[in-house]
């Protein structure tokens, strides 16, 4: 389907603008997607190599999720949190059950339900372990990406991220990633630790994924310290990985849970946090809410979502084709001065491009993988990420890496 409304240079110009510059496109226009593809105002066909940052992982509009939509917003769209609705409560009894906790809080962005997870660990510091009020500490890990509020960018270390957005907010420790000395080391320097905070993998800073080990320790010091272990898992969960979430790989139970992204197939804004009854009764009316959280078309939606990961199993998919993936593109890092190496878990996998990270090799690989039909981004300068939609199948997949070994091999010319 060719739109005739507008070009990919009209709709750039447009964007630049009248947009701000709060992001660098890779140039192309899309207008529609289905399943593992997305089409261009062209009609030029991709596979879809970034889902969204994992948030479609069911696929672009799964007709499963869109019915639902459609059928709610036809319903009731939003009541705010003044009134119940019919639906809030069985999307909460299915979210729960799904992931092994007494309640969730929901919200909208992956954003809002980290600031929500520090919000609860900070006043469950207060009530319930004696910490005294305005000094809870927070353990987080350099190179994190948690969101960009004011107080997440406080304990990021990306200088683009934090340049000129201060005075920041204080409370945070961050340590090395995958570094258990680090860890307890920080549990030890304080009687004042609520809480650490974690991404599973750290998927913005280039798909780093820890030593196998890494997390069940980390679990258990917070527990031999008396503090919550927190798992964002807004883009490594929800099937990405190759397991439901990516802290099972370990049998770690967080005891604060965050989901986002697919928590809604890329449908609506839909995030939460889950946590047991001991924790989450801390939360008490008027003390945190949102407009949206937990509006009917977003509960709707999110049903739908865990029902297409559960039904089509997408976890088990993901790992079997990210297998699949790694073993092929090794070949090609193997036989490639340009390539240093290929990482990841599930079918969240990056490559890492053999130059700085100041270098424009990767964009202009990327911009190379678009016009052999496959889009993907850089991160961090050298670093591609890849993350295509679970609902892949093995023909497709091999069909993709044919695309990057051919794109590659071009590079080298």
């Amino acid at each position: 389907m060719v739109s005739n409304t507008i070009s990919t240079k009209q709709a750039i110009e447009l964007e630049n603008k009248y947009g701000a510059h709060n992001y660098h496109p890779l140039p192309v226009v899309l207008n529609r997607g289905e399943g593992v593809y997305v089409w261009d105002v062209e009609g030029k066909r991709y596979y879809d190599f970034l889902s969204a940052y994992s948030a479609v992982n069911q696929g672009h509009c799964h007709p499963k999720i869109i019915d639902a939509l459609k059928t709610q917003a036809d319903k009731l769209t939003l009541t705010s949190r003044a009134f119940f609705n019919d639906i809030l409560g069985e999307y909460e009894q299915k979210v729960t059950s799904f992931f092994g906790f007494d309640k969730v809080l929901p919200m909208n962005s992956g954003a809002e339900a980290v600031e929500t997870a520090i919000k609860l660990c900070r006043k469950y510091a207060y009530e319930k372990k004696g910490i005294p009020e305005n000094e809870a500490e927070i353990i987080v890990c350099k190179n994190n990406f948690h969101g960009r509020t004011t107080t997440i960018i406080s304990f990021s270390n990306d200088p683009d991220a934090r340049k000129n957005f201060g005075p920041y907010t204080a409370g945070f420790i961050k340590i090395e990633y995958d570094n258990l000395k680090a860890l307890e080391d920080a549990l030890n320097s304080s009687k004042n630790i609520a809480g650490f905070l974690v991404e599973p993998i750290q998927g913005e800073a280039g798909v780093y994924v820890p030593t196998d080990g890494y997390l069940a320790k980390a679990k258990e010091l917070c527990e031999q310290h008396n503090v919550l272990f927190l798992a964002d898992e807004v883009q490594t969960g929800i099937a990405r990985t190759g397991n439901l979430l990516a802290v099972n790989y370990e049998d770690v139970i967080p005891d604060i849970l965050i989901l986002g992204k697919a928590l809604s197939g890329g449908v609506y804004p839909v995030s939460a946090v889950l946590a047991n009854d001991d924790i989450m009764e801390v939360i008490k009316p008027g003390q945190h809410g949102s407009t949206f959280g937990g509006n009917p078309l977003a509960a709707a939606v999110a049903i739908a979502s865990l029902e297409v990961i559960e039904d089509e199993k997408l976890a088990e998919n993901a790992f079997k084709l990210g297998n699949l993936f790694r073993a092929e593109i090794q070949k090609l890092v193997d036989a490639s001065s340009l390539l240093k190496q290929v990482r990841g878990k599930g079918l969240l996998n990056a490559i890492v491009i053999n130059d700085s990270e100041d270098s424009s090799t990767a964009w202009d690989i990327c911009l190379k993988l678009r016009d052999n039909g496959l889009l993907a981004k850089p991160t961090h300068g050298n670093i591609i990420r890849f993350a295509p939609p679970l609902v892949m199948n093995e023909e497709q997949l091999l069909d993709c890496v044919s695309i990057i070994k051919k794109t590659f091999k071009e590079f080298e010319k």
